[in-house]
């Protein structure tokens, strides 16, 4: 007999080093445990740009789309509730933290006079344009190609490294160089601008400047992508991340979403704090983090991943045994149903202590009847269940 228990944290112990909160951005520096305040080095926040727009994700082996978010406020209030969220990313910033709010053309001027009140026009470092060539074409106006990432420090000691995101210069001549062999046989190229000649070296990095054009938006059949819509490419981050972090500082995300900024930070070496208010987040985050696609999978020992969400116990019901031989336990699922009718898309077999939940096998083609198994834990097995409407339960097997 599986019994719905409450459950409000989620253990894995390989995708981290990092911890995702479900909750709302404007109501989370407040509620986050104090350990964060002051201790952030880079917050990225790629908030909803107020279209008044419903996003959708799909999600799930069977392509089962659902809402992820909504993007209703517009006017005064979406500036009203950024001010909320942008004060509290100050208080958890460290005194070398930088913040890289990402927006499109109908927010960035008023985004832009909001950040320059609440960190300093003094403490704007640069107006990022990211351009890409995606999308359609218009014949009404120019083709808007391009979002504006707004770069602010919280203070003049700030970290930044922009060595991180050079590139080799490679054997491409520019501007007119001169092409020579220098006396260790090495490639240069010269050039004489204001009386003085100038000498680069093939290996000689080359810094991107404030408009980023070498970064290409996720097409549709793009492996990276994880069916969450809005989803910013790894590379994107990757050089947010490299510039303005050192390996084991902290990254935070505040409005997590498909879960880009975690994966690349902890590829990077950077802890991470993601938080989001969409379930969908929550499971698109684990689901990257913890690479199990599609398939019964066991966790394998490596950096935890911290997952944090309110309790439920309602909502949906569940037929399910359980069995133990040898050093084994295994569960088996013959039926689930949900109040809203959705179907299963995710379900892990592991052990509740407490609130607290660590998995130690899962699947995502999590359609009943399925099984799972895993090394017989010390006390009774619990169950997760995932439903397509991001609908989160565990049960406690009783063996």
């Amino acid at each position: 007999m599986a019994n719905a228990v409450p459950c409000t944290n989620e253990i894995l112990p390989a995708g981290g080093p990092g911890a995702f909160y479900l909750g709302r951005a404007e109501k989370l520096p407040q509620q986050l445990p104090a350990e964060y305040a002051g201790k952030v080095r880079l917050i990225y926040l790629d908030p909803p740009f107020g279209t008044g727009d419903l996003f959708r994700m799909q999600i799930g082996g069977r392509s089962v789309t659902k809402p992820a978010y909504t993007d209703t406020l517009t006017g005064d209030g979406y500036i009203a509730w950024m001010r909320t969220v942008l004060s509290g990313c100050r208080e958890l910033l460290s005194p070398e933290g930088s913040l890289y709010l990402h927006v499109d053309y109908r927010m960035a001027a008023p985004l832009k006079l909001l950040l320059d009140e609440l960190f300093g026009a003094e403490h704007f470092m640069n107006e990022i344009i990211w351009m890409y060539k995606s999308g359609g074409r218009s014949t009404k106006h120019f083709s808007r190609k391009h979002d504006t990432i707004l770069f602010y420090r919280k203070t003049r000691n700030v970290y930044f490294n922009i060595d991180a995101a050079g590139t080799p210069r490679g054997p491409e001549r520019r501007n007119h160089m001169r092409r020579s062999v220098d006396e260790a046989g090495r490639v240069t190229y010269s050039i004489r601008t204001g009386g003085k000649v100038y000498t680069y070296h093939e290996e000689t990095p080359l810094y991107p400047s404030d408009v980023w054009t070498d970064i290409e938006h996720l097409h549709q059949r793009d492996p990276e992508r994880n069916g969450y819509a809005t989803q910013k490419p790894e590379a994107l981050l990757r050089r947010i991340i490299g510039v303005s972090s050192r390996p084991g500082d902290l990254v935070a995300d505040l409005f997590s979403g498909s879960g880009t900024t975690a994966a690349a930070a902890s590829a990077m070496g950077r802890r991470f704090l993601a938080a989001d208010s969409s379930p969908f987040a929550l499971y698109a985050l684990r689901r990257r983090q913890s690479l199990g696609h599609n398939a019964v999978s066991m966790l394998e020992e490596g950096s935890s991943l911290a997952l944090h969400f309110p309790a439920v116990t309602k909502g949906a019901a569940i037929d399910a045994a359980v069995w133990r031989r040898g050093g084994l336990c295994g569960c088996e699922v013959s039926g689930y149903s949900a109040d809203s009718g959705a179907p299963l898309i995710y379900a892990a077999l592991g052990a509740l202590r407490g609130e607290t939940f660590r998995p130690a096998a899962f699947t995502y083609a999590a359609a009943a009847p399925l099984s799972l198994r895993m090394p017989a834990p010390d006390g009774p097995a619990a169950l997760q269940t995932v439903d397509a409407e991001g609908h989160q339960m565990f049960w406690e097997l009783g063996v």
